[in-house]
């Protein structure tokens, strides 16, 4: 392995060599080149290191000054100072405030944790995981609301404020002025999967712009007014604006007058300071998440009409739940009986064709579209090559002896657990093998025990599907692979990975921002120079305020209450942000 440089103190490029760098990287994407420091993608002038188009970029400001400022570690905004915490009581509708922090815990399972490293360590690279960011057009037609009849958890108070939640997410990223632990500046943000709910264009269009920055009406059908399930005068969900004793407003949620209309409203968002990288989840890539129905003409109709169920009886939710969850009709077979049963239930809302499900290749496309670069790379780790190879994985540079791997877990023959193709599986290892002189760090969207799904993929049906098991026995089998960060479960877990031969690695799992407690990661690699390596894992909240305030419908205001609401959702998990041993963590690590 060669020596590890500090990116601290790389050389920056300048804005076209980084634009030139840029391109070039995405055009190897979803190929299983390697992304050597001496391929073209990295070429540099004789004055300039070839270091990673992330860090470069992330340097740019810093070209005129003649030393590097000292670096300190950057805890503000982190768990580490404080997190929202119930201010009393036990049951009912509970308000948050201000929180002690999360301590840091030494997670010394694969490697011994020397003295003195904290005197000797090298950064070598920072970055931020977002995921399961959810982004949800809560008045879509196809969505599954009624589900609330069979398990109270199926339905989010908070659904409707999405939106303003991931900005306030991005102003915290924003305001991050170096990492944790090291004090290194942040060199990108790496977002693993979930990205949209529906595998709708709306959503696609929000979360493209809440990450480059630039306007978003978070409203689809009607333009002058809500029309789901919050202004359905049904007991069963949360009625905001209403005086009914709904459900929610029993167990103590409060009225809250204008807030639909609040809710739909014009907001903006800063977009990332930060480069930004993409991976695809299972809501990115299927209808609800879990359909294989691309193409299916029924669903596409419905997506974009005039028509929306809000209410099944208990028995149906319970039949539809359970085929959702055990992956019995993959195509969505099921699912067309009920909605064709229910046709005379069923509301009427206003037709919207953005509503419409995109294709893979339209999530590449948008990607790629010049008005969604922002700070880029352009495509955002996808690239053309993806477009002819119908692929959704592809490789980048971290830093000058880290690459990171987005892997596409997606199963398109439906479900919402992953595999992924033996294609896929044969790029991996070649990318692994060719990169043996780099450490690694994979992402992907379904964790190793997520990974179950073995339906084949329409488009390739005589091609096996790989699980989580043997994507961890592949990673083991490579002495470079440092860690496999991914999310999907909306819960916080860390998961050793031994294997001989200083093969071991680390699986990091980070919990969503749709289900408190509402977080994102921030990784930092060093060396510490006695033969083992540190993974740092720090989490951060949103920017918004741990208190909320009902009168304050701005957009700080709702991302504070979209946070409350995930507290006190009805049926929520309460394990998710994990053990202290999942959160702020040093995971150590033999070198390879």
């Amino acid at each position: 392995m060669p020596r590890t440089r500090s990116v601290a103190t790389a050389p920056a490029l300048n804005r076209r060599a980084l634009l030139a760098a840029t391109g070039a990287v995405s055009l190897t994407a979803g190929l299983g080149l390697a992304l050597r420091p001496q391929a073209p993608a990295h070429a540099t002038t004789a004055a300039q290191a070839p270091v990673a188009d992330s860090v470069a970029h992330s340097q740019g400001q810093a070209a005129v000054r003649t030393a590097p400022a000292p670096l300190a570690p950057y805890t503000r905004g982190t768990t580490l100072s404080g997190v929202a915490a119930p201010r009393s009581g036990s049951t009912g509708y509970r308000r948050l405030g201000d929180g002690a922090g999360w301590k840091r815990v030494v997670r010394d399972e694969l490697a011994a944790a020397k003295a003195g490293r904290a005197d000797r360590r090298t950064a070598f690279a920072a970055f931020v995981q977002l995921t399961d960011l959810h982004l949800t057009d809560a008045q879509h037609p196809l969505r599954l609301e009624y589900l609330r009849a069979q398990n109270k958890s199926a339905w989010r108070p908070q659904e409707t404020l999405t939106v303003a939640g991931a900005v306030s997410l991005i102003e915290r990223v924003n305001a991050l002025h170096g990492a944790p632990v090291t004090g290194s500046p942040l060199h990108f943000v790496m977002t693993t999967g979930d990205n949209t709910d529906n595998n709708s264009k709306t959503e696609l269009e929000w979360f493209l712009t809440v990450m480059s920055g630039g306007r978003i009406t978070p409203n689809s059908g009607d333009p002058r007014h809500y029309e789901g399930v919050q202004a359905s005068g049904l007991k069963t969900y949360w009625q905001p604006d209403s005086a009914l004793r709904d459900a929610d407003k029993q167990l103590g949620f409060p009225r809250v007058q204008g807030f639909l209309e609040a809710a739909i409203r014009e907001l903006r968002s800063p977009g990332l300071s930060l480069p930004w990288y993409s991976t695809v989840g299972n809501h990115d890539a299927l209808p609800l998440g879990c359909y294989g129905s691309r193409g299916d003409s029924y669903l596409t109709e419905f997506a974009v009409g005039g028509k929306k169920l809000m209410s099944l009886g208990t028995a149906e939710a319970t039949a539809l739940a359970k085929s959702i969850k055990n992956g019995s009709s993959p195509k969505g077979a099921a699912f067309h009986d009920l909605l064709r049963a229910h046709t005379r239930e069923m509301r009427s809302v206003t037709p919207d064709e953005k509503r419409a499900p995109f294709t893979p290749a339209e999530y590449i496309k948008a990607h790629l579209d010049p008005a969604h670069t922002g700070p880029g790379p352009i495509g955002h780790g996808y690239s053309s090559a993806n477009l002819s190879a119908g692929t959704q994985y592809y490789t980048f540079r971290i830093a000058e002896d880290v690459i990171g791997i987005s892997l596409d877990t997606t199963d398109p023959g439906g479900h919402y657990e992953g595999s992924i193709g033996t294609a896929q599986l044969r790029w991996l290892e070649k990318t692994l093998r060719d990169n043996a002189d780099s450490y690694v760090v994979v992402f992907s969207h379904h964790t190793s025990k997520t990974m179950r799904n073995t339906h084949a993929d329409p488009a390739h049906p005589a091609e096996q599907r790989h699980g989580g098991q043997e994507i961890v026995t592949l990673l083991a089998k490579y002495a470079n692979t440092l860690a496999w960060v991914n999310g999907h479960t909306h819960k916080n877990e860390i998961i050793p990975h031994a294997a001989a031969g200083n093969r071991s690695f680390w699986e990091i799992c980070t919990a969503s921002h749709v289900d408190f407690p509402q977080l994102a990661r921030v990784i930092e690699l060093v060396d510490n120079k006695d033969g083992t390596l540190s993974l740092f894992t720090t989490l951060v909240e949103s920017a918004a305020p741990h208190a909320t305030d009902f009168s304050d419908l701005t957009q700080t205001g709702l991302a504070a209450l979209y946070r409350e609401l995930s507290f006190n959702a009805p049926g929520a998990r309460t394990d998710l942000s994990g053990t202290s041993h999942d959160r702020n963590t040093e995971l150590i690590l033999k070198k390879g």
